[in-house]
């Protein structure tokens, strides 16, 4: 079979806190149907990993983000010192990466947190990096090396991915 020929089978992992916070600091909506969407038409990704905070009462928001076609990892939700709900996923992120790795063929991971520093240095040196897509204009200082080849900002597709004003 010829390269051409070649079904990619690309998976993304995605934080999500990272990737709304950063989305709305940069004052839009994702739409994440269609950016689910855009994940399949141009990074070719098969499966999803949507990793978020568990919190009994979102069970609506979990429905649609399954239903717009995201595999969901959830990490319990603990409430931080000023009383809001924190669902760190990193950890989870890293681990289901790896857990993963034999399956896909490239990852793209979603966050411009530097904790995932060690897990994009391991993925491009295994080859196994497609991209990084960052929600926001001012991410770690950790993946700036990874800059020219693979960092893409969310804001230029915020056409193709943004929530459509009613």
């Amino acid at each position: 079979m010829s390269n051409l020929n070649k079904v990619s089978n690309n998976y993304a992992f995605i934080d999500s806190q990272n990737l709304n916070l950063g989305v709305n600091s940069q004052g839009w909506q994702l739409d994440f149907a269609r950016f689910r969407v855009y994940l399949k038409d141009k990074y070719k990704v098969e499966k999803a990993f949507l990793f978020i905070g568990y919190v009994l009462k979102n069970d609506k928001l979990y429905n649609y983000l399954r239903d717009s076609g995201y595999i969901l990892v959830y990490k319990p939700a603990v409430k931080d010192n000023h009383g809001k709900q924190k669902g760190n996923v990193d950890a989870e992120l890293v681990l289901h990466t790896m857990i993963e790795l034999n399956s896909f063929d490239k990852a793209v991971i979603i966050s411009g947190d530097g904790d995932f520093y060690c897990l994009v240095e391991y993925l491009e040196s295994k080859k196994k990096l497609l991209k990084i897509i960052v929600p926001n204009h001012r991410y770690s200082s950790l993946l700036r090396k990874f800059s020219e080849k693979y960092i893409v900002n969310i804001a230029l597709f915020k056409s193709k991915v943004g929530k459509n004003k009613k």
